[in-house]
């Protein structure tokens, strides 16, 4: 661990290596993108952080009491490759002053241990990367119990940047989230279930810079609406929050209705997928978006067979875009693992509104366009007539509105506090309080003294509105509320 003496910490961002391979218009458009995204990140966090371009990286100087933040968020921003930390000195002007620092910065991180050196220099002085290395690397022998200098397996690698006379000490190299900037290919309107897949095709589509908004089909259930804006909401606010995007509801309990009088058995799934993307498509061309993106995946279930994913397509005139096309289930879940997603997408309610009777696997492009032809579309149109727009930033405002539990800021006689947050946090200045991570209420919940009122806490109250509906639509518990202090 290597003790600061400085009151600020400096990052360099090191741009992904896609973009600096593309053309000079290109490359200057993603790179202007880059940083008006860093630009509203940093000044999010403290307007004190200063940024400043460079033709092959971005530097960011933040006080040392933002500098957890910050480093966070870079490392959640598409664009980068690599985030360095670092110590930066300034009237770095000669070798005596450089080897005195860096020694000073250093010396701990050598000890009883092999080390080597390695400089970059820009800009014009009387000595060279090699007189640094070489300078450095004697002064810090001379001066440490080590185990000595070694060129090719050094345990320790002490990496310098000198630019002009400000000299750079790279402590720490951190591995970017890649991509293109966000932004830089245009939107694209996610259908979001909430669940493994279309959590983590939304992520991919970030990651590769484009404006993520997202469509939540309502078919009936109340819970499941409140969890896919949770998700959704942290997805934008993890990856995607240098810019503003919309969440759509749009109800489709009438369809579903609709598809179950009018659609044969065999074909509702394969019907209901069809009328998802046509109103997708609808919502999309008013918003001035070009492409759909959805989490199917080839041959993971009936719907998604090669020839019912050509007959869902042939419903629209629009780009459908479908990243995890090949990926499996197992593939799948290791990245919602890896980005956060996975927790959600277990406790997720869901509502099966269309199950088919032995559901075509191959299904027939003449007999889809003769059961379409059977559909109402009236309640389409009414459904899609009736979708709410929110600014994805806006929607855990109204979170608890759309559930109907019971909100209580104190604790009653024969209540108890359950607070489900994953975190370790510990629940202040209450007595009667039970951890049972929200992954994990419906499991333990059915273990409980059910002659009790429990009171479900989380930081918004909108993962307690989430699992307290669920227990009591689905699992018909009544003695359940939500706790805000």
């Amino acid at each position: 661990m290597i003790e600061k003496e400085i009151e600020t910490q400096k990052f360099i961002v090191k741009y992904f290596t896609e973009i600096m391979i593309k053309g000079d218009r290109a490359k200057k458009q993603m790179l202007n993108q880059l940083l008006m995204n860093l630009q509203k990140i940093s000044k999010e966090i403290s307007d004190e952080i200063v940024l400043k371009k460079f033709f092959d990286k971005i530097e960011l100087v933040t006080p040392l009491k933002y500098a957890a933040s910050l480093k966070e968020k870079l490392l959640q921003t598409s664009g980068i490759d690599q985030v360095l930390e670092a110590i930066q000195i300034n009237e770095m002007d000669s070798l005596d002053k450089i080897k005195v620092e860096v020694n000073r910065y250093m010396a701990n991180t050598i000890i009883d241990k092999t080390f080597v050196v390695r400089a970059k220099r820009v800009g014009t002085q009387d000595f060279k990367s090699i007189d640094i290395e070489q300078t450095v690397g004697g002064y810090m022998l001379a001066h440490n119990n080590t185990r000595g200098v070694d060129l090719r397996n050094a345990e320790v690698t002490i990496k310098l940047e000198l630019e002009h006379n400000k000299l750079n000490i790279i402590t720490e190299k951190y591995k970017g989230l890649g991509g293109f900037p966000l932004g830089a290919q245009g939107e694209i309107l996610s259908l979001m279930s909430g669940g493994f897949d279309s959590t983590v095709a939304s992520y991919l589509s970030i990651k590769r810079g484009l404006k993520t908004h997202f469509v939540f089909f309502n078919l009936g259930g109340i819970a499941h609406e409140i969890g896919v804006k949770q998700v959704s909401w942290y997805l934008w606010n993890k990856f995607a929050s240098s810019h503003r995007v919309s969440f759509i509801t749009i109800p489709f309990e009438d369809v579903v209705g609709q598809i179950f009088k009018d659609i044969s058995p065999s074909y509702m799934g394969v019907m209901l997928k069809r009328l998802m993307i046509k109103a997708a498509q609808e919502v999309a061309k008013n918003m001035s978006i070009d492409a759909i993106i959805t989490g199917e995946s080839v041959a993971q279930v009936s719907s998604q067979t090669l020839r019912n994913l050509s007959l869902i397509d042939s419903a629209s005139d629009m780009l459908i875009l479908r990243p995890l096309a090949f990926m499996s289930k197992p593939e799948i879940i290791d990245i919602a693992t890896k980005i956060g997603t996975k927790k959600f997408a277990e406790a997720m309610p869901e509502y099966c509104g269309v199950i088919s009777q032995n559901p075509v696997t191959h299904g027939s492009f003449d007999r889809v366009e003769k059961e379409a032809k059977k559909f109402d579309y009236t309640v389409l149109d009414i459904a899609i007539k009736n979708a709410k727009i929110k600014n994805i930033d806006e929607v855990l405002d109204d979170v608890c509105e759309v559930g109907s539990l019971e909100v209580v800021s104190s604790v009653g006689e024969n209540e108890i506090i359950i607070d489900i947050r994953q975190s370790e946090d510990s629940f202040n200045h209450q007595t009667n309080v039970l951890k049972i991570p929200f992954y994990n209420l419906k499991k333990e919940f059915k273990k409980l003294d059910n002659s009790k009122t429990y009171l479900l806490y989380c930081d918004k109250g909108v993962l307690s509105q989430l699992h307290g509906q669920y227990l009591k639509d689905e699992e018909k518990y009544t003695n359940i509320k939500v706790f805000r202090p």
